[in-house]
């Protein structure tokens, strides 16, 4: 046995949770994602899933994605760069343009790459880039690969970002990157104050979107839209794996910098082309997402009730303003527990533990869905309560 091998062996910290029987990573599903969802032979209720607008199952998103398939294939076979662009993925950027008001867009095969790629490669060796300490792992990653000096200021602490801020060098780019809203905790980014700091220190500010579209703003643009600042947010990042039922994901911006983005960025030039299905996908959704503003008034009547419930039950949910509700546990080994409970009551939601969140903010994240009713978040909350209260979390 090598080295390498030798090493992993003495890797056991998952077997720790199998052999207790809490281990509750890689369950697998057997049919379609929804508000319930088959497992084991039974129907469970998904209060784990990023699908805010429903979308993931809607016939329409559906036929879009096969007629894709009939028409291009079910693959790209090679980069964007080179011989990978559809028509559908220019007409899919230039709507997105559209949508987020910026004059151009990339897309990208995955979200995560368009962090980790446009981050990494948009400040140079004498430029900043400063982040919140929660920021999502793709921009943790992107700050990591970066040259530029990377600097980080305490969860939406808009004292601690302005200390950030004083150290830089006045001639430099100071890039500002966050999350529009956070997806563990659920609460949203202090942007008219980051605006503001922006403006004072002549930095400029990255938004990660991936839960806030399809969610918040006109016809769900997002945290940007919401606040009324996208005219002073440099880049908007945004996902197609959660309100837009697909795949993949874009940045969009300034029409200089996204022609330097398309020619240099690492994870768009040598990445394979998002394939012809999860294009049309995202693009069928985007159009539903705009046509149907009852979709999103929907996801806030179910997720108003449940902050409401869960609040009125004891659970202890934090800051969250969102759709994503935090479900406090402070144990690492309760909150496999927790997680155990209640997919044996028939409720799937997801463990947050380190390096998702610090040891002493474990939880559980029940997470919301325009086509959720509020018959299902009762039951949902009912069986909560019970495995809470049995663990000694709530009274």
């Amino acid at each position: 046995m090598g080295l390498l091998q030798e090493r992993y062996k003495k890797y056991r910290e998952p077997q720790k949770f199998m052999d207790a029987g809490v281990y509750c990573y890689f369950r697998e599903i057997t049919g379609k994602q929804g508000t319930e969802v088959l497992m084991d032979g039974r129907k469970v209720l998904m209060f784990g899933s990023n699908a805010y607008t429903g979308l993931t199952g809607d016939p329409r998103v559906e036929a879009a994605a096969k007629k894709a398939i009939d028409q291009y294939g079910t693959g790209c076979a090679g980069s964007r760069f080179l011989n990978g662009t559809l028509d559908i993925h220019v007409k899919l950027e230039k709507e997105l343009a559209e949508f987020e008001h910026k004059d151009d867009a990339l897309c990208f095969s995955t979200g995560f790459t368009v962090n980790s790629g446009v981050i990494s490669v948009v400040c140079g060796r004498a430029d900043y880039i400063i982040c919140d300490d929660r920021d999502h792992a793709s921009i943790v990653d992107g700050r990591r690969l970066s040259f530029a000096t990377c600097l980080k200021y305490k969860h939406n602490d808009m004292a601690d970002l302005e200390e950030q801020l004083k150290k830089c060098r006045p001639e430099a780019i100071k890039l500002i990157v966050v999350d529009g809203v956070f997806s563990m905790e659920g609460d949203l980014a202090n942007l008219p104050e980051i605006v503001r700091l922006k403006k004072k220190y002549n930095a400029s500010i990255l938004v990660d979107e991936a839960h806030g579209l399809g969610v918040f703003g006109k016809e769900g643009r997002g945290v940007c839209d919401h606040f009324g600042v996208t005219d002073d947010v440099d880049l908007i990042m945004g996902t197609f794996s959660k309100s837009l039922a697909s795949i993949g994901g874009f940045i969009a911006g300034d029409k200089d910098t996204i022609n330097y983005l398309r020619h240099t960025c690492r994870t768009y030039i040598f990445s394979a082309s998002n394939t012809p299905a999860a294009t049309a996908a995202a693009m069928e959704a985007l159009h539903i997402i705009r046509r149907e503003p009852e979709r999103m008034e929907k996801l806030w009547r179910v997720t108003n009730y449940a902050l409401t419930r869960f609040r009125e039950e004891g659970f202890e949910i934090g800051e969250t303003e969102s759709p994503i509700i935090p479900l406090y546990v402070r144990d690492v080994d309760k909150t496999f527990v927790v997680t155990k409970m209640a997919f044996d009551a028939g409720v799937f939601i997801n463990p947050v533990i380190p390096p998702a969140c610090a040891p002493q903010d474990t939880l559980v994240r029940f997470a919301l869905m325009a086509t959720h009713t509020e018959e299902q978040v009762e039951r949902g909350v009912q069986a909560l309560k019970k495995v809470f209260v049995e663990q000694g979390i709530i009274k």
